[in-house]
């Protein structure tokens, strides 16, 4: 116990007090993150919307990631990314609630893309931001503290989110939405100062010439190629999972809300520690191997009709270990391949391969569930899995470099 008990002190050790902040905001931020999980229920059960209709207004939403994903990038690489945070968090913060009255289909999607692009124009200058207040011995290990935070936000978010849907309203999940964004922008502005730099880095980085671009990139290039593939396959979390649960398995909101927080769980209990001992190791595209591997076999045992519990809790528990080892191995890639002057860029395309999966998940899983039924899309998406877990492998193999 003793051991254990030093292994998971050690994992959080080391790192910038600023990282602790930015994991604070993300953290105020993603207690919202509850309209994303619950916006296909809505559409379906409030507004009346078909799946063909949901993966559409969801795919909106990967376009508008897109958009601010690029923006996001670009301004980073040129700009303070401090500011890009702060207003990318207030005028978030003003445009989800809007759903409260606005109910047709083409004013909907008009929102849902605004929100996104703007939302999204956050993540790059936030990875940027870890980036720079972290070195080579624990880089992944700011990033899982990230995503630690961001996973508590969905623990957190989603339990109350399931709770508020069922036994309140789904206006006021919106509500709460931009609530929690003013909130984290007002953390910034309170807690993280402005203008901080990194003194040694300042010196190191002034140095150099800005290197080469990511468009240019090609291993760079198919990397985010077999990134948003992968996010394909994991984003029926957000889409089809949540209407399969319900349609089929007959499972409520709050239900619905309690084995999503799961994977939460999970992630704040076991990824720093993982990641640790993983990072030691330094085989960044193993590990990413392995995570993809598992995100095969999540959807080979939601196959089987095991259940209305049994098979969530294990769909959740290995697609939970899938991005423990893939999500923060992939990130800490594309920063560490990032050359100097060019960061905003790298980060900005990695970004922009979430957002294509967010386009392409829901109106790809919605048809199939649509037309063919959910069982059927699993069977498909746990293939086209295994053609990731190909893709990275041949990656790794043409690239021995990369580990």
């Amino acid at each position: 116990m003793k051991k254990l008990l030093s292994v998971y002190k050690n994992s959080f050790s080391g790192l910038d007090r600023i990282i602790w902040l930015l994991s604070a905001v993300m953290l105020v931020n993603r207690v919202g993150s509850m309209v994303l999980l619950f916006l296909s229920l809505y559409l379906t059960k409030e507004l009346h919307f078909s799946l063909s209709q949901v993966g559409v207004v969801m795919g909106v939403y990967g376009a508008g990631s897109i958009v601010g994903s690029y923006i996001g990038g670009w301004l980073t690489d040129r700009y303070d990314y401090y500011k890009i945070m702060v207003w990318s968090l207030i005028i978030s913060g003003f445009i989800l609630p809007l759903l409260v009255f606005v109910k047709d289909y083409y004013g909907i999607m008009a929102i849902v893309f605004s929100y996104s692009v703007v939302a999204d124009a956050f993540r790059p200058a936030n990875s940027v931001a870890i980036g720079y207040y972290s070195d080579e011995t624990n880089k992944t290990r700011s990033f899982s503290l990230m995503r630690m935070a961001i996973n508590l936000g969905f623990t957190i978010g989603p339990a109350i989110g399931g709770f508020v849907a069922a036994y309140a309203s789904y206006d006021l999940l919106f509500i709460l939405d931009g609530v929690t964004s003013m909130l984290a922008a007002v953390f910034i502005l309170l807690f993280i100062p402005h203008n901080k730099v990194n003194p040694k880095k300042q010196e190191e980085e002034g140095e150099k010439e800005v290197g080469l671009s990511a468009y240019k990139d090609h291993v760079y290039l198919m990397f985010i190629v077999l990134v948003s593939c992968y996010a394909i396959a994991f984003f029926q979390y957000f889409t089809t999972i949540p209407l399969y649960f319900s349609k089929s398995l007959k499972l409520s909101e709050d239900m619905i809300g309690l084995i999503m927080a799961y994977n939460g769980i999970l992630i704040v209990l076991l990824e720093m520690p993982m990641v640790h001992q993983l990072e030691k190791r330094g085989r960044l595209m193993l590990n990413i191997l392995i995570g993809c591997v598992l995100m095969v076999l999540s959807y080979l045992v939601i196959l089987p009709d095991t259940g209305p519990l049994t098979g969530p809790i294990l769909y959740m528990t290995l697609v939970t270990f899938s991005e423990i080892f893939a999500m923060p191995f992939m990130i800490n890639f594309a920063l560490t391949r990032a050359s100097h002057g060019r960061q905003g860029q790298y980060m900005g395309l990695y970004t922009i391969a979430y957002g294509i999966a967010h386009i392409i998940a829901p109106m790809l899983g919605m048809r199939l569930a649509d037309s063919l039924g959910f069982f059927q899309t699993f069977a498909i998406t746990a293939g086209f899995s295994f053609l990731v877990v190909l893709g990275f492998y041949l990656l790794r193999r043409k690239n021995p470099q990369i580990a």
